[in-house]
């Protein structure tokens, strides 16, 4: 995983990007990397790990390293805002699970104001004592919101 934290770019989540375009992206460089698993499934870190044999503490060591290298890209990966909702999060899932639910909510509520603006649009009439002037700002107006 280190060589591509060091030679691929890593796919932003800023406020003016969706989380869904963030998400398939991330999810295709963290599966190059055989990382989606972790983010997928989660990792738990066991309690008690005597009586482990040396092939089981040799894939806990892996799936712990791959855990904390990919909680580490997702803090890379986020802008400042999104930092701070994930700051505390002490897994990838933990901090993937945080991410969805904030971004993914937040389009949502965009999806549904872009909507409520189009049919505001679609009927919107000049009125009887309205001069074109004001008409057409109203127009302006609601355009610019759904810019």
């Amino acid at each position: 995983m280190a060589n591509v934290m060091g030679e691929i770019p890593l796919p932003r989540l800023i406020k003016a990007t969706t989380y869904d375009n963030w998400s398939i992206q991330m999810k295709a460089l963290l599966g190059s990397q055989d990382a989606w698993e972790v983010v997928e499934e989660g990792f738990e870190e066991p309690t008690n790990t005597t009586g482990y044999t040396t092939a089981q503490t040799k894939v806990l060591k892996e799936m712990r390293s791959k855990d904390t290298a990919t909680l580490y890209m997702l803090f890379r990966a986020v802008d400042e805002s999104g930092f701070e909702k994930i700051v505390s999060a002490t897994t990838s899932k933990e901090a993937w699970d945080i991410l969805k639910k904030v971004f993914k909510g937040a389009d949502q509520v965009k999806q549904v104001r872009l909507q409520t603006l189009h049919g505001e649009l679609e009927s919107m009439k000049m009125m009887e004592p309205e001069s074109v002037f004001d008409y057409i700002t109203r127009v302006q107006t609601v355009v610019n919101q759904l810019n």
